[in-house]
């Protein structure tokens, strides 16, 4: 059998709708990701002659593109960057700044010298703010405007002493690009580069809408909200408007839907379908629990249920990009993807491989927006005569499918509806809709066309799958309060728009106060505790610092790897180490633990089915993974970044800390810290 393999690349573009009861974009997120990513990722895949992929792009996402044509109007951070400093007041310059800094430091704003020096300054004055925006806003310019965009190479030449007439002539050069965008995803389309997708208009989670019971189908363990509503008339509007809109954009109806966190099914598939949608795809997890059978080979063709061609994404492939090869050189992370690809081409005939994820934003994790990841990996596959890489409708037309009886409901994280259902703070948010969905129904006065449609407007804008995505202990934003803001204001606009007076309820915050930060807490004071594999005492690790990695997932998830918390802590002389989670449950022959010395560049690798040690190094696998590493280890360093990495073979099962390399300064004395 000749190996061969269709290679499936699926890139989601989304962002929320961020505009408030009066239409004004509250957060920047739109506009940075455009000059950074919406052009520039297929950009990348265009500069690679017969290479292919697919990309949805949301409603919200292509609605305020089209803003920019009006940015200081639409846009409130832009409305605040483009001022005069001397004009901002003290609340809005403390926004502004915060929002500024809230950008990738390692990557995106230490290699850029005067906005590092800037950004570590409390305070800064009307010339240095300036400075610090213009540079800001170009660290957040793709390669394809730094490469390209006369401007653009200009401000970057300059370093610093900028004007307002340079910021001026910025923004209208970045907003002229950003009217780009969408025509160079129909060129690429009618060229037959890339497939366009779209999803349901205001991105919601349509089997929650159709029925909040599928929540419980697919995790029984799981809250529901009380009493709850159908809300199957808004669920066929979101798939309608997104149709309406795409027609609109691109000239022609849409061939697929990526449903919104590829949450399905089977009564949103017959929604899609009848509405002439020929293609969907989702998560593996959805693939096994139909098939009631977890044998990866099933996983590598496209299927079929009720007439509707679904593909499911390879979770573990799709994850590497998007989380683990951000620690690696595009040349070595190039090189592992197609080491790791190709036994999938050997072992079966028509393997067809779908790699889903999310288009925009993993690269600021990498270096150099992962221009040369991508540059290495599409130089790769060019030359590899094993591998083709086709769009999602050519898959639609391949005649090698397989076919479901049933489709279980769920989505591509976890394989259920967790994530926006049965928290808390989640079921409040669906509460406070389908309360607001009754008092509108109930409501017996005149309601003029346009009231209504603002009306709609609201009510589908509120069922963002977004909001949900925020609330809870899940995910972490700085954020956080904005996000919760913008939902509740949606339904306080329903009732104001029906001179009712909303509810007190929805003037409360439903988000519990948390902090980015609250995942890491650091060392408070030596620890020498006994390194034996087990949490046998709490006093030996009394003073040592912790990662908790369940609480480090932002704008993307992932595969959640087996190590839950790592606790960290030294001596004089060594580092102490402690992985916990599901270390019992681990297949530990075949896995190892690896370790990477960021500053000596040693790697160590310890085999999870034996301990080891030697007059550098203790390490105990039990009830948890227990390491002690002498400073000699560090050579001259003293202050040493740590990264760790569960390894079976050639697959990363999970990589940590989930936010980069661990900090560890082995001279900290801790003096100033005291137990009593």
């Amino acid at each position: 059998m000749k190996p061969s393999l269709n290679l499936c690349f699926f890139w989601h573009m989304h962002q929320p709708d961020y505009r408030n009861r009066e239409g004004v974009m509250s957060m920047p997120w739109v506009f940075l990701h455009a000059i950074k990513d919406y052009y520039e990722m297929p950009w990348l895949l265009s500069r690679h002659k017969g290479l292919k992929a697919t990309f949805n792009i949301t409603a919200p996402l292509i609605e305020q593109l089209n803003l920019y044509r009006d940015p200081l109007k639409n846009d409130y951070f832009l409305s605040l960057w483009a001022k005069e400093p001397s004009l901002l007041s003290q609340e809005e310059r403390i926004w502004l700044i915060k929002t500024c800094k809230s950008t990738q430091y390692e990557t995106m704003i230490k290699p850029i010298e005067h906005l590092s020096l800037l950004y570590h300054q409390e305070i800064l004055s009307d010339a240095e703010l300036i400075d610090f925006e213009v540079l800001f806003m170009l660290a957040w310019c793709g390669n394809y405007l730094r490469q390209n965009h006369t401007l653009v190479k200009t401000l970057f030449q300059k370093e610093k002493g900028f004007t307002w007439s340079d910021k001026a002539q910025l923004l209208q050069a970045l907003c002229d690009f950003i009217e780009t965008i969408l025509p160079f995803y129909a060129r690429l389309q009618e060229e037959g580069v890339v497939s366009v997708s779209t999803t349901p208009y205001n991105h919601p989670i349509l089997p929650l809408l159709l029925d909040s019971f599928n929540a419980k189908r697919a995790n029984e363990h799981t809250t529901l909200p009380d009493n709850p509503l159908s809300l199957r008339e808004d669920a066929i509007e979101q798939v309608e408007r997104s149709i309406t809109l795409y027609k609109k954009t691109f000239g022609k109806a849409p061939t697929g839907f990526w449903p919104a966190e590829g949450a399905v099914d089977e009564e949103s598939v017959e929604i899609y379908k009848e509405r002439g949608i020929g293609w969907i795809a989702t998560d593996e997890a959805i693939l096994f629990r139909s098939l009631d059978d977890d044998t990866r080979a099933n996983l590598y063709k496209p299927y079929v249920f009720n007439g509707m061609t679904i593909s499911f994404r390879d979770h573990g492939l799709s994850d590497l990009i998007g989380f683990n090869y951000r620690f690696k050189t595009g040349q070595d992370a190039s090189a592992h993807f197609m080491q790791v690809v190709e036994p999938i081409a050997h072992s079966q005939e028509n393997a067809t491989l779908f790699v889903i994820l999310d288009g925009e934003n993993a690269w600021e994790f990498f270096e150099n927006n992962a221009y040369d990841f991508f540059t290495a990996l599409y130089e790769l596959i060019s030359v590899t005569d094993w591998c083709t890489t086709v769009t999602m409708d050519e898959v639609s037309r391949m005649k090698h499918k397989g076919y479901l009886e049933q489709l279980s409901a769920g989505s591509w994280i976890h394989g259920n509806f967790d994530t926006w259902s049965g928290h808390s703070e989640k079921n409040r948010a669906w509460e406070l809709i389908y309360q607001t969905k009754r008092d509108v129904e109930n409501y017996d006065g005149l309601v003029s066309q346009e009231v209504a449609e603002e009306i709609r407007f609201h009510f589908l804008a509120s069922e963002c799958s977004d909001w949900f995505w925020w609330y809870g202990d899940d995910h972490v934003t700085e954020f956080g309060l904005e996000f919760d803001t913008l939902f509740r204001e949606h339904l306080i606009a329903i009732y104001h728009l029906l001179h009712m007076q909303p509810p007190s309820d929805l003037f409360i915050p439903i988000m519990a106060h948390k902090s980015a930060v609250s995942f890491l807490l650091k060392p408070q004071a030596p620890i020498s505790p006994l390194i034996d594999g087990k949490n046998s005492s709490f006093f030996e690790w009394l003073g040592a610092g912790s990662v908790d990695e369940s609480k480090l997932y932002s704008t993307m998830d992932r595969v959640r790897g087996p190590v839950e918390k790592i606790y960290y802590g030294h001596n004089d002389v060594t580092l102490f180490l402690a992985f916990e989670g599901q270390i019992a449950a681990l297949e530990k022959q075949g896995q190892y633990l690896e370790i990477i010395i960021e500053q000596t560049g040693e790697h160590l690798r310890f085999s999870m089915d034996k301990p080891y040690e030697d007059k550098d190094t203790t390490f105990i696998i039990g009830e948890r993974m227990e390491l002690a590493l002498s400073r000699r280890h560090f050579k001259e360093h003293s202050s040493v970044h740590l990264r760790f990495e569960i390894v079976r073979g050639n697959e990363i099962v999970q990589t940590m800390p989930g936010y980069g390399a661990l900090h560890v300064d082995m001279d900290e004395s801790y003096a100033n810290n005291w137990f009593v």
